[in-house]
């Protein structure tokens, strides 16, 4: 089963304007075939068919703890999609139009599937693919697939950093770099352990490192470089047979923390009467709350 935790991993700022053209570049990072939909699904789908898990507990401990946390970050970038949303358009009777602003944007989904909100496809309109889950089942296979899989993530997201400067996309790109990079030194290590083969002496992959990247600094001077979490499940505290001993990197500590990240709130996205959502008004919501409380 799925824990569940009504927060966000890291506090989003909402920016002061919308930048729907820029919500569709982010939809890469969600929806794309190295998005955080692929990396959740490549790691639940091995974590749910582990052949083996007594016996290679800590390597089912690693990939599980991971799956957990990949279901926060397909949260964030959702979550960073419709607070780049904000804003675009404003309500308005049908016969003005209030949404034609959308004929002229690149992601036309945002408007006619969506309430300008993600979408689980990549940048260009295609659906997530369930051909992007690798899950052969050999071990070894299965970590290697795995850290070049964070490395394509990370090359994505740099260049998802140097195509917009809005402060609500390059916060996300900054945290999910370092946290990106933790486990690509994490799916090394677990490499090393399987195999002896020290695949962690060619980090960064690719380079440079993620103090380049100025929405990243804050994040790797947290720690968040050093750490994994076993998400308060004692069930998956074995991955501190993996990941422990200096960062390949730094040098630095790394450290399993038995619990989650701090976390932030969810943004409460407004109505949008324009788009007929929630499709409520102020008297169907009157209605709707004497309900709730007959029942009380």
């Amino acid at each position: 089963m799925m824990k569940r935790i009504n927060k966000l991993a890291i506090a989003l700022p909402v920016p002061e304007h919308g930048d729907i053209n820029g919500a569709s570049i982010v939809q890469e990072l969600l929806g794309g075939e190295f998005g955080e939909m692929s990396t959740l699904n490549n790691y639940m789908f091995q974590s749910f068919n582990f052949r083996g898990k007594k016996k290679f507990k800590p390597f089912y401990d690693l990939i599980a703890s991971i799956t957990a946390e990949e279901f926060g970050h397909v949260e964030l970038v959702a979550n960073t999609i419709n607070l780049m949303s904000y804003g675009n358009t404003h309500p308005g009777a049908p016969d003005t139009a209030p949404l034609q602003i959308g004929k002229d944007k690149r992601y036309s989904y945002h408007f006619t599937t969506t309430a300008q909100t993600a979408v689980p496809g990549d940048s260009m309109g295609n659906p997530w693919n369930g051909s992007y889950v690798h899950g052969s089942g050999a071990l070894v296979e299965d970590l290697l697939h795995n850290y070049t899989l964070e490395i394509g993530a990370r090359l994505h997201k740099m260049r998802v950093y140097e195509m917009t400067t809005n402060p609500t996309a390059r916060e996300l790109c900054g945290y999910l770099l370092v946290r990106g990079g933790t486990h690509i030194i994490a799916y090394a290590k677990a490499i090393e352990v399987a195999t002896g083969v020290e695949i962690g002496k060619m980090l960064p992959v690719p380079r440079p490192d993620n103090n380049a990247f100025d929405h990243a600094k804050k994040y790797i001077e947290q720690g968040l470089s050093n750490v994994l979490y076993t998400w308060g499940e004692k069930e998956y505290r074995d991955i501190n047979q993996i990941w422990k001993g200096p960062n390949p990197e730094t040098g630095e500590p790394l450290r399993v923390i038995d619990g989650t990240p701090e976390g932030a709130p969810i943004p409460d996205l407004e109505d949008k009467p324009e788009m007929f959502v929630p499709g409520i008004d102020q008297d169907d919501y009157e209605k709707i709350l004497k309900r709730l409380k007959a029942g009380l």
